[in-house]
């Protein structure tokens, strides 16, 4: 298993070196223009000037995670939905040119949404909270509404268009579930809610790069097993890519909690993506703010992430897994 971190953009700050030192080697990357300040990746040149710079600091660029550029007219299935699949397709071949193998993706017009955030944990460290009756999650966005059925069929668009560049790029498009898993959010539906959508998601195409990310903390909030999805989806080599948090509460009210404090067994998720022959990538995610740091970027804080990758160190030891 590649144990990997997220990196927003591709300037080196301090978390570069401490993951350096932590042993991380494998880069998953969100390379968005306003995070880099230059030509969004479906540019080669761009794309190929930051996989250099991950190269010469000592990271294997291996994947790429959200949006790189705007997608809700491909997910609203709104004009000029084409034009973007199109910059979607070359971004894809332009992975396949440079070896970026996963794509990690999502198909929530509304983004991970969360409404508060500086929820008080253990120790007093900071998380975010889900509570569906706050208002914000009633306020309307200015694309008004959008139903499940228009979702599911804006989403069958998109796969029928982007599986085959995928498949010939080689690479792997691992489906995020909705985070959180409850619909509608501000009048736009979420789909992927429940094990049920993501086997109705996978069921569109049986195309080899068609996988999921299978985000622990999202299915925990669905309330679904965890460890029975893992064994499922493992057997049929549908895991591209896993996160790792975990979560207190229900779809409609829950937060974030520390790797070590939540419902899930976390040894025994371990255990099973060795059980399975999961070699890919897999990552902390969605972590507390600990002590001395600001909250300005919720979630991912490197204190946090710091626990949560030495946490997930230690149970990849006692599994006998060697990370990578």
């Amino acid at each position: 298993m590649k144990l990997s971190f997220l990196f927003f953009g591709n300037q080196p700050d301090e978390k570069w070196p401490l993951c350096q030192q932590m042993g991380i080697k494998t880069a998953i990357a969100k390379l968005a223009p306003e995070l880099t300040g230059d030509p969004a990746i479906d540019d080669f040149a761009s794309f190929a000037r930051s996989k250099q710079i991950f190269n010469d600091h000592g990271f294997e660029l291996y994947g790429l995670e959200g949006d790189q550029f705007p997608m809700q007219r491909i997910k609203l299935g709104l004009p000029g939905r084409e034009d973007d699949v199109e910059r979607y397709c070359r971004m894809l071949e332009n992975m396949g040119r440079l070896g970026v193998k996963l794509l990690c993706y999502n198909f929530m017009a509304t983004g991970w949404f969360r409404t508060r955030v500086a929820e008080r944990e253990r120790g007093d460290a900071l998380v975010s909270r889900f509570v569906y009756t706050d208002d914000i999650v009633q306020q309307p966005t200015p694309y008004g509404n959008f139903s499940e059925a228009q979702i599911w069929e804006n989403y069958q668009w998109f796969l029928e268009r982007v599986l085959p560049a995928a498949e010939a790029a080689g690479v792997t498009m691992g489906l995020h579930p909705d985070d959180p898993p409850i619909s509608p959010v501000q009048g736009i539906a979420r789909v992927f809610t429940s094990d049920a959508a993501m086997e109705r998601a996978l069921s569109f195409s049986d195309s080899p790069a068609h996988q999921i990310t299978f985000c622990q903390g999202t299915f925990t909030t669905m309330q679904e097993d965890v460890l029975a999805m893992i064994k499922k989806y493992g057997a049929r080599q549908k895991i591209a890519f896993v996160h790792i948090r975990d979560v207190v509460g229900t779809p409609a009210d829950f937060r974030e909690t520390f790797h070590d404090n939540g419902p899930t067994d976390m040894f025994a998720a371990m255990k099973l993506y060795k059980e399975i022959g999961f070699t890919g990538p897999l990552r902390s995610d969605h972590v507390p703010t600990m002590a001395g740091e600001s909250n300005e970027h919720f979630g991912y804080g490197m204190q946090g992430n710091l626990f949560g990758i030495g946490y997930i160190k230690g149970l990849m030891h006692g599994a006998g897994i060697a990370p990578q």
